[in-house]
């Protein structure tokens, strides 16, 4: 189909934002919802086909005015923490169905919905398994919309909430204890992610498939922190828990402002966040390695920054 206009749902997010400037350079129109417009950046909003709108996406009234009128729908909105007990039912259970619903009664005629690595009906933590009943809400719509699901490890990139999180951590405490320090990640680039999502749009071939999306490289938790720290030319200790330790940790760490970790992310890391097979082929390109992009907004590119990532790879 000749793609026109695309409402990115979760749009003004870390990988909308990604998503709405690969689609604004083809032209194409983007509509943004948003509670606080306000809050939305500055370089999302100055986009010459962006259209950023005021509006509750729970409300379904709101929700089918926003899908009225455009070609594809993209769902983004995922969750780390339940909040006050609701947040996963509400943003991974029944909002993907009533997007499906939505834009089956407007006659949008592509929807590409992106979950998480790993999300399973018996998964160990609750994140994983709402993001389960939302990848089955969408299949279930099928026969009247087409869809694709995508299922992306963790992801990187400037401004991302997992590597920028140890880099701030690792610039204040000599000391890192970390809980889940061998759970295993497969890093994949906001970019890609993006890339990939643009090109489900275009692809009928992608129609009824679900893709995990990782990058190039298995790393643990522990390879990832010691990573940063070399990058940032800094000398931590990082203390791997066991588990009883990493429990109490997780348990004091969602009970402080920020909610820096809770007992269901370390529930997450007990099933290995990797894809065991090559990228699909589908996409037709290879996702960058992390340590070519990591430098680039975690420390200042100088030579002694990329010393340190080479000692990283080399294992000294």
């Amino acid at each position: 189909m000749t793609l026109r206009s695309v409402c990115l749902i979760g749009g003004s997010g870390f990988v909308g934002s990604h998503v709405a400037r690969q689609l604004s350079a083809r032209g194409i129109h983007v509509r943004i919802p948003t509670r606080i417009r306000e809050r939305v950046k500055d370089e999302l909003i100055l986009l010459p086909t962006v259209d950023v709108q005021q509006a509750d996406i729970h409300d379904p009234p709101s929700l089918a005015r926003l899908v009225t009128g455009v070609d594809a729908v993209v769902n983004l909105v995922g969750v780390l923490h339940d909040g006050r007990g609701d947040g996963f039912r509400r943003n991974h259970e029944e909002l993907p169905a009533r997007i499906a619903a939505a834009c089956r009664e407007a006659g949008v005629r592509r929807l590409v919905h992106v979950s998480a690595l790993g999300a399973s009906a018996d998964a160990p933590s609750a994140y994983l398994r709402s993001k389960a009943v939302g990848e089955i809400a969408v299949k279930n719509a099928a026969d009247r919309l087409p869809a694709t699901i995508l299922r992306p490890s963790v992801i990187f990139g400037r401004g991302d909430s997992f590597l920028t999180l140890f880099a701030q951590l690792a610039r204040i405490a000599p000391v890192l204890p970390l809980g889940g320090a061998n759970a295993r990640f497969q890093p994949i680039h906001v970019e890609d992610v993006a890339r990939a999502i643009v090109h489900c749009l275009d692809n009928r071939d992608t129609i009824g498939q679900t893709y995990p999306l990782c990058g190039p490289t298995i790393y643990t938790l522990h390879e990832l922190v010691r990573y940063v720290c070399a990058l940032l030319q800094l000398r931590r200790a990082i203390v791997p828990l066991p588990r009883p330790l990493a429990h109490l940790q997780a348990f004091a760490l969602e009970h402080l402002p920020g909610r820096l970790m809770t007992r269901d992310n370390l529930r997450s890391m007990q099933v290995d966040n990797v894809c065991g097979c090559a990228f699909p082929p589908v996409f037709d390109f290879a996702p960058a390695p992390l340590e070519t992009v990591a430098p680039l907004y975690l420390a200042e590119q100088t030579p002694r920054t990329r010393y340190g990532s080479f000692r990283f790879r080399a294992g000294r």
